[in-house]
């Protein structure tokens, strides 16, 4: 048990190849912004610039209207950030549960 606490940690998700970078965040509770990522800490707090919040229909929460509040810099808690994204898309990975390429070809 001792070993195990001596390890240090690797990030599941590599945030730093965003800085710089225009990201979509999700926020528990439904909120949505978009913004330029300009850092973050071990904790995921986020620190976006020039943030667009996406305002929701107040009829249907799930529902995102066409309107748009500007926010500016904003700092948001990691606690209650939900999903990062890229706002070009996402990107491919490599399957890591597929046969190596070698192996496929026999």
């Amino acid at each position: 048990m001792a070993a195990a606490r001596g390890k240090s940690k690797e990030a599941v998700l590599d945030i730093q190849k965003w800085i710089e970078q225009p990201v979509r965040v999700k926020f528990t509770g439904g909120r949505e912004v978009t913004g330029t990522l300009q850092g973050f800490d071990a904790l995921v707090n986020l620190v976006l610039d020039d943030t667009v919040e996406y305002l929701r229909d107040p009829s249907d929460p799930y529902k995102l209207t066409d309107k748009t509040r500007h926010l500016g810099l904003i700092v948001c808690r990691g606690p209650s950030v939900s999903i990062i994204s890229p706002v070009d898309g996402t990107e491919e990975i490599a399957n890591p549960f597929g046969a190596p390429e070698d192996e496929a070809a026999i």
